[in-house]
């Protein structure tokens, strides 16, 4: 069986969903179907949760009102029953009216995931009432029936591979299997989401708990490309990817993929596939876990990076400084994507300047302190192993006419990350191109 994941895009308007299901269906064998909610939805139930927030149930209601009309259109161009036409409309009269609660209560962030959550549930039953509609045997399983994560919002794979076990034997004999992804149940029972980007970790988890013979991740792009398509003219879709590279590549830039998704397919083994909805014979990029030796891969372009470094001559050596700047970083939960040391200093880059005041002046407490703003990570993927003569002097070459503020190398065997300004980055992305494939 494999596993298909459709982002909102690709079920974005009835046409859309219509070319999706022939899609589904053309092979006539057992798959299992994750889909995001409908390009734009979740983004209009993100806005009602701030009405709501803000305690003005008059602009969330204005909201709910204009997605209930859209979706009410969206109903009359995708059935052709009226039967099916009220059945959805039915289902979806139930729904904006749930919306509407929320409306006259408590709001706090239990109720926003609940509002969020309604996305994927709302594309999931309209697909498969339109496959239903068509003749094809399709069965609707409820992500939160068997999508857990753990007490640290880790997915709780054991407790997801048991029930998804139970629930498909108690539906055996169907031809499509669909789910919502991003959705969940927490640890206490809550609805609860796996992030932004998550469809992809539902997919790619689903297809280890089955297990899978191979994960699709459908986009409106042909793949993973060898650089930045907006940048760089001439980039090439990837064919191979490690499952290590790719989650460099999705990092540090590549949006096509969530960076947590590809871990439980690596983990069980299983390939990844990166397709596209608007071209299906496309061949796509696949990520599995084969290392193609002596080749650079990608390059891809992490914006909006702020570089801190600190420098001390007091602390010279001394024993536990790393762990007190580490443990500032951790105090305000902002992650650091790059660091590099010296004797007497420490540089790193943050994507997070949320609480970059406050620990800017926790840091002073150690020695003086830089910041530098409106940077970039540029990211160089491939096999970069450090048997690897000269590799990383092909990258260094390319970047010689770039103003580097950090290198990071060796941390990993796939990558080599460049710390320049953002007013630099069209111009090392197109250098690295020019001369890392230009044999390609």
């Amino acid at each position: 069986m494999k596993v298909m994941k459709f982002g909102g895009t690709s079920v974005g308007s009835p046409k859309r969903i219509k070319e999706v299901s022939s899609l589904i269906t053309e092979t006539g064998e057992p798959t299992f179907i994750v889909l995001s909610a409908m390009s734009g939805t979740t983004n209009s139930l993100v806005e009602i949760s701030n009405y709501l927030y803000k305690k003005n149930p008059d602009g969330a209601n204005e909201i709910i009102n204009s997605l209930e009309n859209k979706y009410m259109l969206h109903v009359e161009e995708l059935y052709t029953t009226e039967v099916y036409k009220q059945k959805t409309r039915e289902f979806l009269h139930d729904e904006f009216d749930y919306l509407r609660s929320f409306t006259k209560n408590l709001f706090t962030s239990f109720e926003e995931k609940s509002i969020v959550a309604q996305g994927e549930i709302m594309s999931t039953n309209m697909v498969v009432n339109y496959l239903q509609e068509n003749g094809v045997k399709a069965v609707l399983l409820n992500a939160l029936d068997f999508m857990r994560t753990d007490k640290n919002g880790e997915p709780d794979l054991q407790t997801i591979k048991e029930k998804l076990s139970e629930i498909m034997k108690a539906n055996e004999g169907y031809q499509i299997y669909l789910t919502q992804g991003f959705i969940c149940r927490n640890a206490y029972g809550e609805i609860d989401n796996l992030l932004r980007g998550g469809s992809d970790y539902t997919a790619s988890l689903v297809g280890a708990a089955l297990p899978a013979e191979e994960i699709q991740i459908w986009t409106d792009i042909d793949g993973m490309h060898n650089n930045d398509p907006r940048v760089v003219e001439d980039t090439e879709a990837l064919h191979q990817l490690n499952f290590d590279e790719a989650a460099e590549l999705a990092y540090f830039g590549a949006k096509i993929l969530h960076p947590t998704c590809v871990l439980p397919a690596k983990y069980a083994n299983i390939p990844v596939r990166l397709k596209n909805t608007m071209d299906p014979k496309a061949e796509g990029t696949l990520i599995n876990n084969v290392v193609v030796k002596g080749k650079f891969k990608a390059v891809a372009a992490k914006d909006n990076i702020t570089a801190v470094k600190i420098k001390s001559s007091r602390m010279l050596l001394a024993t536990g400084f790393l762990r007190k700047i580490f443990e500032i970083f951790e105090s305000y939960q902002t992650p650091i994507d790059m660091i590099t040391t010296s004797e007497v200093g420490v540089s790193m880059s943050i994507d997070n300047n949320t609480h970059l005041d406050e620990i800017v002046n926790e840091l002073k407490k150690y020695g003086t302190v830089t910041v530098d703003t409106d940077m970039c990570i540029i990211c160089v993927v491939g096999d970069l192993d450090w048997n690897n003569l000269g590799f990383e002097s092909q990258a260094l070459d390319a970047m010689k006419n770039i103003p580097v503020r950090m290198i990071s190398y060796g941390g990993s065997n796939h990558n080599i990350s460049f710390l320049i300004r953002e007013a630099d980055k069209k111009q090392a992305l197109q250098s690295l191109s020019a001369i890392l494939f230009a044999n390609k």
